[in-house]
């Protein structure tokens, strides 16, 4: 049972499962092995197995109390590690990599972006697929951000979490959460940045990694890429 006192059991909380979940966990139910690079908590793999999922599940993560919630479940294998050990200590090919969340945003540089992409390819099979998604920067999610909410756990218990963006350069925005209530004497603060890459530089990257796009969409119900589109959600096939 969660004691809360840790900021990463507030996870799932924070984001409660909604259509981005529904849109991987459907594709994950249609391969026969799964690696989710960037897994967080484990929910989508956890979520797979409940509804039968019978084949290969691995969850990769650099955050050991984000992978300490995803290790309650343990017929799926859960490694420490961040995006670029992706290929590391497997066996076989998997039939498909995911990165839910926004967790792509989390590559700054341009060699971050690079070492992943790599490291992924090699860890699919033949004709394997990578599915991921970034915030489209033409809607500049950050210029919600500076703004808090309370949420609340299934015990009943509330934090509130508040978010400041600390300045953008480039195509890298940089800002703080900072979650508050009384399972703490002083307020949680994390840094943390992410990158906006518009979907040009996405096809670049993935085609230099080798991957061909073989599906983008600009939101969750399978809209086109627009500049008005919030996301940019792409599956790419591993080029033969």
């Amino acid at each position: 049972m969660a004691k809360w006192d840790d900021p990463a059991e507030w996870y799932d909380a924070m984001n409660p499962w909604g259509p981005p979940d529904e849109f991987y966990l459907g594709l994950v139910m249609a391969a026969g092995s799964v690696l989710d690079v960037g897994c967080g908590t484990g929910r989508l793999l956890h979520r797979a197995r409940e509804a039968g999922h019978g084949g290969r599940l691995r969850g990769l993560d650099p955050d050991p109390a984000m992978l300490a919630q995803a290790r309650t479940r343990p017929d799926i294998d859960w490694v420490l590690a961040d995006a670029s050990a992706a290929a590391a200590g497997q066996q076989d090919g998997f039939d498909l990599a995911v990165m839910t969340g926004h967790a792509f945003q989390v590559l700054i540089s341009d060699g971050e972006v690079r070492s992943a992409l790599l490291a992924i390819r090699a860890a699919l099979a033949a004709g394997g697929r990578f599915a991921f998604d970034t915030r489209h920067p033409q809607a500049r999610a950050w210029d919600q951000w500076n703004a808090s909410h309370e949420v609340t756990n299934p015990d009943g218990g509330q934090v509130r979490v508040s978010y400041q963006v600390l300045g953008v350069d480039g195509d890298v925005v940089r800002l703080t959460e900072t979650l508050s209530g009384r399972w703490w004497d002083r307020p949680q603060v994390g840094h943390g940045a992410l990158r906006f890459i518009g979907a040009e530089s996405i096809t670049g990257f993935l085609s230099e990694a080798g991957f061909a796009i073989e599906r983008q969409y600009g939101d969750w119900d399978g809209g086109p890429v627009t500049d008005t589109s919030a996301e940019i959600i792409t599956i790419a096939r591993a080029a033969d």
